[in-house]
């Protein structure tokens, strides 16, 4: 499979030593879109060629920190009618992809902890159906940032070997000795993380989180999956698109479409039941024009399966499509770390 290079999962590392992650699949055509994730600092506790790190996650926080010391990262897309984090082309000094990480590990002659139990986990995946080229690890140890107690982040490439890979994991958490689900303490440790500030029910929160497959434990690391759709099923170009922000909004909704759950981006197709609040008066628009729940935060991965309702809030978009038939639509963004929910109704 080729390896295409700026995508979901890889790291941008600038010429002043910043690493920004990459988001989603399509970028403007003189930079990729990616989010600022370790800067150099004297404090630092992660090391680098003999240079201090700090890992900044706060999403606003990203953005204050490049305001004050980096603005030439800052831009405003008017495609996606948002400001955004991003590195010009000219500015790269390098892309670490995931997959060309862990082939390098074949031929690394002593390994990181993180490094052996990322490698051996792939390893599993690969004898249980993943092609070897099909899957690879990112986040911090494949730029060399990782610490002790980093977790093991895992890619997976293609869309129908996602799909089939899905199938087969269940089995595999529940016959490893090595690969399991979380425990009890690990979710109530988990919703601390993700749904920390918010007013998420910890009931609904692991409700939600027990049957998610894509996250668990391996050898004592926690490890996170994401899914990347093969590039004939990315749909076009960043410039085919045009977003416009209607601002929040938080409706009941029914999932009639999940198969796009476990991608990141994730989606859901859904049909409207009732708006409960909206920025925008109701009278200008249909609930059947708002079709679909769209997140690129692997927390909203496998969040609600077909058939559920749920209450959804977040930020309502317009899209209009630039083909032949000039489509347009409108669908529920969830970004927002603290203010951004989508939670299960019912039993």
């Amino acid at each position: 499979m080729e390896i295409i290079r700026g995508i979901e999962g890889d790291y941008i590392e600038t010429k002043d030593n910043l690493f920004f992650d990459v988001k989603g699949l399509l970028h403007p055509k003189d930079r990729k879109i990616c989010f600022i994730r370790f800067y150099p600092h004297s404090e630092g506790d992660r090391i680098k060629n003999g240079r201090k790190y700090k890992k900044i996650y706060d999403l606003k926080e990203r953005y204050l920190f490049l305001r004050e010391n980096y603005p030439k990262y800052l831009f405003f897309s008017e495609e996606l009618d948002l400001e955004l984090q991003g590195v010009k082309d000219k500015d790269i000094k390098k892309i670490y992809t995931p997959r060309e990480y862990f082939k390098s590990l074949f031929n690394k002659s002593k390994l990181s902890q993180i490094e052996k139990s990322s490698k051996e986990l792939c390893e599993l995946f690969i004898q249980e159906g993943v092609p070897d080229n099909s899957i690879g690890i990112t986040g911090s140890s494949m730029i060399g940032l990782s610490k002790d107690d980093s977790d093991i982040d895992l890619i997976i490439y293609g869309t129908d070997v996602s799909l089939k890979f899905q199938k087969k994991i269940e089995e595999i958490l529940n016959k490893s000795e090595n690969c399991r689900k979380y425990n009890l303490q690990e979710f109530k440790s988990h919703y601390e993380w993700r749904a920390g500030g918010s007013d998420i029910p910890f009931n609904n929160f692991i409700r939600c989180e027990q049957r998610k497959l894509h996250q668990g434990m391996f050898n004592g690391f926690e490890f996170f999956i994401r899914y990347i759709k093969s590039p004939e099923d990315w749909q076009g170009s960043f410039y085919d698109y045009r977003y416009k922000n209607y601002g929040r909004i938080k409706l009941k909704a029914l999932i009639i479409d999940d198969k796009n759950s476990i991608f990141t981006p994730c989606s859901y197709k859904i049909n409207v039941i009732k708006i409960i609040e909206s920025d925008i008066p109701q009278n200008r628009m249909h609930l059947n024009d708002i079709s679909e729940i769209n997140s690129f935060r692997g927390r909203f991965c496998e969040h609600a399966k077909k058939g559920e309702e749920v209450i959804v809030e977040g930020k309502l978009e317009e899209i209009f499509i630039e083909s032949k038939d000039k489509k347009k639509y409108y669908r529920i963004l969830l970004s927002d770390q603290v203010q951004d929910k989508m939670l299960l109704l019912g039993k």
